[in-house]
């Protein structure tokens, strides 16, 4: 089978996984990716079986848009909902008193291009190693900053300590790195407790297909409807 399925991958599956599924479903060998998703994250995975592979490199460099949430007021090691508490118990505030205005505000330092440290907790390699390989054995090692551009950063809603925003930003961003700095300038710390991709370059959230839709759709033998052409 040769071509693109938009897949909207659930929450607790690594890209990985979404990959094997689909390369079994689909009987075929070569299946890859064009942008990683997060274990926690749902939504746009673009997915390329067959020749399809070949032109991976045309979609790698696309622009990516998120719906997601930041928790203030908690901090965890990997900055986002899977990681490890850092606060003490006392120190978790749960009325935390910010207006919209003030986030508006500071979304707009934001924009533009600028420096991110890749996190511990990455699947970025340095000298070879998996940074959260290092991670997981206590280990924190230099990163090098990487350029990446804020294009859009807009505030959808906030209630309580949660606040709910949509970024467009460029690839190899860290929406929880994003989550944890904004966090630090309201000085009260935060993380990323939920994200969703909407969109990865060209490809659309309402183009994906769920993994129980595709399981249907390969025991009907009618995977072929949701395969699109080779850019």
């Amino acid at each position: 089978m040769d071509g693109i399925i938009v897949v909207d991958k659930p929450q607790g599956w690594t890209s990985f996984d979404v990959c094997a599924k689909i390369r079994n479903l689909s009987r075929t060998k070569k299946v890859g990716h064009s942008g990683t998703l997060d274990p926690m994250a749902t939504g746009v995975l673009v997915l390329f079986l067959g020749k399809a592979t070949k032109t991976i490199k045309n979609y790698v460099g696309a622009d990516k848009e998120y719906i997601g949430e930041m928790t203030l007021g908690v901090r965890t090691d990997t900055m986002d909902a899977e990681g490890k508490i850092l606060n003490p118990k006392s120190e978790i505030l749960n009325n935390i008193q910010i207006s919209n205005d003030q986030i508006i505000k500071l979304f707009k330092k934001y924009i533009g291009k600028q420096k991110q440290k890749p996190p511990m907790f990455s699947a970025k390699k340095i000298n070879g190693k998996r940074l959260y390989k290092l991670a997981r054995k206590g280990i924190e090692v230099e990163r090098p900053d990487k350029d990446v551009e804020i294009i859009s950063l807009d505030l959808i809603d906030m209630e309580e300590n949660k606040i709910r925003f949509k970024v467009r930003c460029s690839k190899g961003t860290y929406v929880r790195v994003l989550a944890s700095d904004i966090g630090d300038d309201l000085g009260c710390g935060a993380h990323l407790s939920a994200l969703r991709r909407t969109s990865a370059g060209e490809f659309k959230i309402d183009q994906a297909s769920t993994i129980d839709q595709i399981i249907t759709l390969s025991q009907k033998d009618k995977l072929d409807t949701i395969l699109l052409g080779m850019g």
